[in-house]
């Protein structure tokens, strides 16, 4: 049987809320001043450090894709860092150009922190999200995005960034300091 799927305002309505509500692997993050986010290897609720900054002779954008951080996993696995693939490893700290969807939010333009996802919903979404199919984006000082129904690029630095839930499961394991969003 085929669903209808709600549209314009009142998809906004019914099924934004909804999917806030129940994504497990890849939520959107809460605001900045309350995100409760645990460093790789660290206690939930500490702050995360400062952000590395990528080497400075670490100019050149490395392009990848969800499947390049994607890790192995047995569905409802818990993560810890020894579940980090040798690729996500030498990924982190440096740049890179990564393609997804912006998930919707109530704020369309402006954007200095959102939730890029490896498709449009379409049929990825709910409990039992993988979490590796999701990034938490913080724009640099300065810069912003707005959203887009069409994928987006997004440049920027890539870390590994344990991001915790109020009951202490993880939301996020992944986060870029985005530079651009094309």
């Amino acid at each position: 049987m085929h669903r209808r799927r709600p549209s314009g305002r009142l998809a906004s309505a019914v099924v934004l809320p909804t999917v806030i509500t129940f994504l497990a692997g890849c939520g959107a993050p809460p605001p900045r001043a309350t995100t409760a986010a645990t460093p790789a290897g660290g206690t939930p609720g500490q702050t995360a450090p400062e952000r590395p900054r990528p080497p400075a002779d670490d100019t050149a954008v490395r392009d990848i894709s969800f499947d390049d951080i994607k890790l192995d996993l047995a569905k409802g696995a818990a993560f810890t860092p020894d579940a980090l693939t040798a690729r996500v490893r030498e990924l982190e700290r440096h740049r890179v150009r990564i393609r997804g969807y912006i998930l919707p939010s109530f704020q369309q333009t402006g954007l200095t922190q959102f939730v890029l996802v490896r498709d449009n919903l379409e049929c990825c979404f709910g409990p039992g999200a993988a979490l590796h199919d999701c990034v938490v984006v913080r724009m640099a000082p300065g810069k912003s995005a707005e959203f887009s129904i069409r994928p987006v690029a997004v440049t920027g630095v890539f870390r590994v960034e344990e991001l915790r839930g109020p009951g202490g499961g993880h939301l996020a394991i992944y986060a870029l300091d985005g530079l651009e969003v094309k």
